[in-house]
């Protein structure tokens, strides 16, 4: 008897059309917000594939129940969906991180602020606006970012390893070359073999900064090998 009773509530409720509309919009949510968050886990971020995903379908879900909930026992439509921005700014938050006088993770921060801005939207509703904004979304994402590279825009923290006969001597040697740029070394570990020691470090700068840097230090005759080890990217 219970059983059919719930069959009977599942069966009125899919004939309501609500159903129907309801998981559309949550697809399409999820849709867009993995393919926002696919872009993110291409780049190694912290919030990624599934992070972006759930913000958006959660996004839409509370829309959703917002205005369904309001109906059903007539209250306010925006009660529910009101909360999602404090709510997504409270995670935001905790992505940025502020160490050493650099600051880290606006751009993921910000990326779960609009991904859930593109869940409300597919929750209610506005389907091309929603789709527009996942794609001007994925340009910014992956054209801005070349250029600000292309014309200097962006600061960089890109780590280097050198080698050398000890540990002080490639330091004074990085030291001497930072000097006239006015840059530090930042996060230096070293490591000794039986030929060498190894010292890898991080400095920041622009990417033509970047770039006459790494010649400078293989132009030295006190270092061994160099190599760039790629940028640990500021957000």
């Amino acid at each position: 008897m219970n059983l059919q009773r719930i069959f009977d509530l599942l069966r009125g409720e899919m004939g309501t059309g609500i159903v129907a509309t309801s998981l559309a919009r949550l697809v399409l949510a999820a849709i867009l917000g993995g393919i926002i968050g696919l872009e993110r886990e291409l780049k190694h971020r912290p919030a990624g594939l599934r992070t972006n995903m759930f913000i958006c379908f959660g996004a839409a879900m509370f829309t959703i129940l917002s205005d369904v909930l309001a109906v059903e026992h007539l209250g306010d439509h925006t009660r529910i969906s009101a909360q999602i921005i404090p709510g997504i700014g409270f995670i935001g938050a905790g992505s940025i991180l502020h160490t050493r006088g650099l600051t880290t993770g606006l751009t993921t921060a910000s990326t779960l602020f609009v991904v859930a801005s593109v869940g409300m939207a597919t929750g209610g509703g506005l389907y091309l606006t929603a789709i527009f904004a996942t794609g001007l979304i994925l340009i910014a994402l992956f054209s801005l970012g070349h250029l600000e590279l292309t014309f200097n825009l962006k600061t960089l923290l890109t780590s280097y390893e050198v080698t050398g006969a000890s540990v002080e001597e490639v330091t004074q040697e990085v030291n001497r070359i930072l000097e006239h740029r006015h840059r530090m070394m930042q996060n230096v570990v070293s490591g000794s073999t039986s030929q060498h020691v190894r010292v890898q470090f991080d400095v920041s700068g622009c990417n033509r900064e970047q770039e006459e840097f790494l010649r400078d230090l293989k132009a030295s005759s006190m270092l061994g090998n160099v190599a760039s080890l790629g940028p640990v990217e500021l957000e």
